[in-house]
C-alpha cells in the first residue's frame, strides 16, 4: 500500500508553525486546516535584511494568517544577534554551515515559544523550499528539541516533514498568485543574496522573473509606491499639506514616462505639471546619451523607434536648476546603489546634476540587500518603493 505523502504525528491537533514567509506558508497551512491540525504561525526571522524587507515579509505573513482567522505571533527582530550567531560563517556556500546554524537559531526560538505556550509539536515552512537542505532542517529541529528539553515540564517535539510532497509545491504557486503575495528571489539573508545575485545579468534576470510573479499586483503596488513618492516630494517641494501644491515657488523635476514594466508614476507626473512645477523627461539620443525635454500635456509624447513614448517638447538644458530627479531601476539596495538595464544612460547623466536630490523609484520586491557595483555606477540619495 502506498504511504501518504504527509504523516501527522500521533495526537497532533495543533502545531506551532515557524513561517519564513506567506508564500511558503500558504499551501502548508491550507493542508493542515483541511486535515484537522490547527496551526499557529510564529514569525521569527531575524536573518532577513534589510529591515524594510523584513517588515514587508512580516506584514504579508500576518495578512495571510488574519485572512484565514488563525493565530499569528510576532517574534522579535534582532538582526545583530543573528549576525553574532553566524559569525565566522559569512563566506559559507548555500546549504553550508551558515544555513544550518541559521536554521538552528530560528528553530530553537520556535521550540522555546512552543514550550512556553504548551504546544506538543512545532514545525517549520523552511522544509517547503527546494533550495534548502531537508537534512539540515531536520538536524536543526532536533537540536532545538533537545535544547529546550528539561525534566520539570514536557518538551515539544519537532515535526520533521518534507512539505514539498503531496502536490503542495504546485499548490503554493497557485496560492501565491491567488493571494497576490509578495515574493522575493532570495531567502532574506544578505549573504545568500550576495552569493546568489553577485552578477548584474543574474540579478536582472531575477528581477524580470519577480515582475512576472507579481504581474497581477503591479497596478496596486504602483499606487502604493506613488503615494509614498508624493509624500517624499511634499517634504522636498513644499511645506503645505497638499503633496504637490506650490510653496512658495515652482520647482523643476526630472521624471520619467513609465515603461510597462516600471512603477507607473504617470499620474503623478501630470499632477506635478498641473500644480505649476516644471517637469522634464529624458529622451535617448544616438544610443549613447540622454537629453531632456519639457513636458506639459501628454501630447508632448510621440512614439519613438522602439514603439515607446518619448518627449517631443522643447529642449531643456538648464541642468543646474533641477531640484529632484526621479530615477527608475531594475533593483536598488539600502546604500542607494542602482541596477539599470545595462545601457548606462543614468550613470552618465546623473553626475551632470550634482545639486539635485536623486530618488530611486521601484516596487518593493526590487529592493535587494546588495546591488553589484562597478566604478562608473552612480548612487541615488534615497529609494522609494
Amino acid at each position: 500500500m502506498k504511504q501518504p505523502a504527509i504523516l501527522i504525528p500521533e495526537g497532533c491537533e495543533k502545531v506551532l508553525l515557524h513561517a519564513c514567509c506567506a508564500p511558503c506558508s500558504s499551501a502548508i497551512v491550507e493542508w493542515l486546516l483541511n486535515n484537522g491540525v490547527r496551526p499557529t504561525i510564529f514569525y521569527f526571522n531575524p536573518n532577513i535584511w534589510p529591515r524594510e524587507e523584513y517588515e514587508i515579509r512580516k506584514n504579508e505573513s500576518k495578512r495571510h494568517a488574519e485572512g484565514l482567522g488563525i493565530d499569528w505571533i510576532d517574534g522579535d527582530y534582532d538582526h545583530g544577534a543573528w549576525r553574532k550567531g553566524v559569525c565566522g560563517l559569512e563566506n559559507e556556500p548555500e546549504r553550508g554551515g551558515r544555513c544550518e546554524m541559521c536554521f538552528t537559531l530560528r528553530l530553537t526560538e520556535t521550540a522555546r515559544k512552543a514550550k512556553e505556550l504548551g504546544f506538543r509539536y512545532f514545525a517549520t515552512t523552511l522544509a517547503s523550499s527546494r533550495w534548502k537542505s531537508l537534512e539540515q532542517i531536520e538536524r536543526a529541529g532536533l537540536i532545538a528539541q533537545e535544547t529546550v528539553k528539561s525534566e520539570d515540564s514536557p518538551s515539544p517535539l519537532f515535526w520533521a516533514q518534507n512539505w514539498r510532497k503531496g502536490g503542495l509545491q504546485e499548490r503554493r504557486n497557485q496560492l501565491l498568485k491567488e493571494n497576490q503575495f509578495y515574493n522575493q528571489q532570495y531567502c532574506g539573508c544578505e549573504f545568500s543574496a550576495r552569493n546568489g545575485a553577485n552578477t548584474k545579468p543574474l540579478l536582472r534576470a531575477q528581477m524580470r522573473e519577480a515582475k512576472k510573479q507579481h504581474e497581477e499586483q503591479l497596478a496596486r503596488l504602483s499606487k502604493e509606491v506613488v503615494e509614498k513618492l508624493a509624500d517624499q516630494l511634499r517634504l522636498i517641494l513644499t511645506s503645505n499639506p497638499s503633496p504637490l501644491t506650490l510653496n512658495p515657488s515652482p520647482k523643476t523635476i526630472m521624471a520619467f514616462w513609465s515603461l510597462p514594466d516600471e512603477v507607473d508614476i504617470r499620474p503623478l507626473v501630470e499632477q506635478l505639471v498641473e500644480h505649476g512645477h516644471t517637469v522634464v523627461l529624458p529622451k535617448v539620443l544616438d544610443g549613447e546619451r540622454m537629453e531632456l525635454r519639457r513636458f506639459s500635456p501628454e501630447e508632448d509624447l510621440a512614439e519613438g523607434p522602439y514603439h515607446l513614448l518619448e518627449p517631443v517638447g522643447e529642449s531643456f538644458t538648464a541642468y543646474d536648476t533641477i531640484d529632484v530627479v526621479l530615477v527608475p531601476g531594475m533593483a536598488f539596495d539600502a546604500a542607494g546603489h542602482r541596477l539599470g538595464r545595462g545601457k548606462g544612460y543614468y550613470d552618465r547623466f546623473l553626475p551632470l546634476v550634482p545639486q539635485a536630490r536623486k530618488m530611486g523609484v521601484c516596487w518593493p520586491f526590487q529592493r535587494v540587500p546588495e546591488v553589484p557595483v562597478d566604478a562608473h555606477d552612480f548612487t541615488v540619495d534615497m529609494v522609494v518603493g
